[in-house]
């Protein structure tokens, strides 16, 4: 399948989203990568959007590996790669730093593309699964599971930050919880006192958690969802009265240059992420 028919799936009043707001600018991932050595044919694009591409490949014997592009392209004149440098080199640092734990995939090797090394790019395993759903009765031990990998993370100085968006954990094949985008995560430097930043960001990874955890399963955590807003703690509360008006800020823009329809929200993109796309279950498989 090619990028133009995968990208080309979504609604059709909206306009594709500009080069300076594509990680890529007007390229797409490439049709074929050599990932960890063996030659790979693009699959599938999960998701485009300014700060990343991420699509999946299929390799030899069956193995199929997740590519994320970081930022490549300048915008409005000023170069980003160096941005993306950045990210992609953080994010490989993670997944190695965490390989040990369950629920983190394995890093899959250097990507090439053309014989050139993509130093923007990050390659690890494919997971097999779909994002949490809204209210999903997951098993018993989903909850507890998630909670001992993001103590763990906590314990080596690691901050997931991205935990409050549902699509971002992953209920794999057997029921397990998965973490698997690392983008905007944080290691906090030996050098670095821990106080008093770290319990702050390491606090709001444990209320997302217990969010998803009362909007789950309520009868475990003995917390109800109506019952959270009590619980927020208050630099969430002050994030909230900043980045709340930014994001409707940043949806107006995307409605007014087309990109987005009616109140502006992700699935109205005319190639919205792969977790938010409208699909079957079953068709619900992770980036």
């Amino acid at each position: 399948m090619s990028t133009t028919q995968v990208e080309g799936r979504s609604p059709s009043r909206v306009k594709p989203r500009p080069r300076w707001l594509r990680a890529l600018g007007d390229g797409s991932p490439p049709e074929q990568l050599e990932i960890g050595g063996g030659p790979h044919r693009l699959v599938e694009v999960f998701k485009h959007d300014s700060w990343a591409a991420t699509a999946l490949y299929a390799g030899p014997h069956g193995a199929r590996r997740v590519v994320k592009l970081h930022r490549r392209a300048s915008a409005f004149g000023v170069p980003l790669s160096w941005v993306g440098w950045l990210t992609a080199r953080r994010e490989h640092r993670l997944l190695r730093n965490l390989a040990d734990l369950p629920g983190i995939p394995a890093l899959a090797g250097p990507v090439l593309s053309g014989g050139i090394p993509q130093k923007n790019a990050v390659a690890r395993e494919y997971l097999d699964g779909h994002p949490l759903g809204d209210r999903e009765a997951v098993n018993d031990r989903f909850f507890p599971e998630l909670r001992d990998l993001l103590h763990a993370m906590h314990r080596r100085r690691i901050v997931y930050v991205d935990l409050h968006k549902r699509e971002n954990v992953l209920v794999g094949e057997n029921g397990d919880p998965c973490l698997f985008d690392f983008q905007i995560s944080m290691d906090w430097p030996r050098w670095l006192p821990l106080r008093p930043i770290f319990p702050i960001m390491s606090g709001s990874d444990d209320y997302h958690l217990l969010k998803h955890w009362a909007r789950c399963r309520p009868d475990q955590c003995g917390v109800a969802d109506d019952q959270m807003a009590a619980k927020r703690p208050w630099w969430i509360r002050a994030h909230r009265l900043i980045a709340r008006p930014i994001r409707e800020m940043r949806r107006r823009l995307l409605v007014r240059i087309g990109v987005r329809t009616g109140k502006g929200r992700v699935e109205s993109e005319q190639f919205a992420e792969h977790a938010l796309r409208a699909a079957a279950p079953s068709d619900r498989q992770a980036a």
